[in-house]
């Protein structure tokens, strides 16, 4: 990924009105959402809110009524975007043979992956995992792993084509709390640093408090958006996670400060980049 100074800031991802129905029943409704290049918008919403379903609509996997516009710096549209996606979950067979770098690099490359490991191919995907401190599962069977080893896998893979936006459906259901701290870490860091924008599912209200930069509230609909502040704050907030939830993010504002200039050096290397 190319490394840069300031992110663009322009809207990344304008949705539109968006609407979906399955038959008679009407799953989302006149959604409206702007998310940006070098950001993290979090979706958060209790269950059966519309919120996958959204994702599943940004990827085009379902249809809806509405627009979704890509836009590149410049305002127009993109002709390429490149999206990374993590799902909630995956699927695979107890005894499924393949490897953690066959996984990858079936993704990778257009050649047979049994005919013989390219070094270069190697490398990167390594590169990739390290992200996320799996590269040493790189030659581990993808059915022996954990939940959270597969989490981590998933999140190297979603990022290995450089993409310009970030999809993901509660990627750290199954990681345990060192691992939720490399990960948020590692998108701010992402975000911050290389321009991506990120659209997160989570419920993980305490975290999303630290490192959203924008929040959409969903219940069918988006019934609050703004920022932390403007959402945890809300009627409508109170009314969908109640008092208690308004009342504890508050304590992690203090937190963040602290924690700033720690870990922005602490994931720089693992990119290798040098902190000025």
């Amino acid at each position: 990924m190319q490394k840069i100074i300031k992110p663009c800031g322009l809207h990344c991802i304008k949705v539109k009105h968006l609407g979906v129905q399955f038959g008679e029943q009407k799953v989302l409704d006149n959604i409206n959402l702007h998310m940006h290049c070098g950001s993290l918008t979090a979706i958060i919403g209790k269950n059966g809110a519309g919120k996958s379903t959204l994702i599943r609509a940004i990827l085009g996997d379902i249809p809806h009524t509405g627009t979704i516009e890509f836009r590149d710096t410049k305002d127009g549209k993109m002709q390429k975007l490149k999206i990374g996606y993590v799902p909630q979950s995956i699927n695979i067979e107890k005894n499924t043979p393949i490897s953690v770098y066959d996984l990858i690099a079936s993704y990778q490359t257009k050649f047979p992956i049994f005919w013989h490991k390219k070094r270069t191919v190697y490398e990167r995907i390594k590169r990739a995992l390290k992200v996320f401190e799996a590269d040493k599962l790189i030659d581990q069977r993808v059915c022996n792993l954990s939940g959270g080893q597969l989490q981590r896998v998933l999140l190297s893979m979603a990022i290995m084509d450089e993409p310009n936006l970030l999809l993901l459906d509660e990627p750290v259901s199954g990681i345990d709390q060192n691992g939720m701290e490399l990960f948020f870490e590692t998108m701010d860091y992402l975000k911050k640093h290389y321009d991506l924008a990120i659209v997160l599912i989570s419920h993980d209200l305490d975290y999303v408090a630290k490192y959203a930069d924008h929040v959409a509230l969903v219940d069918k609909t988006i019934v609050k958006q703004g920022t932390v502040k403007e959402v945890y704050e809300s009627k409508e907030y109170e009314e969908i996670f109640g008092k208690d939830s308004e009342e504890a993010w508050i304590d992690v504002e203090e937190d963040k400060l602290q924690e700033e200039v720690r870990k922005t050096s602490d994931i720089a290397k693992k990119f290798g980049v040098k902190e000025e």
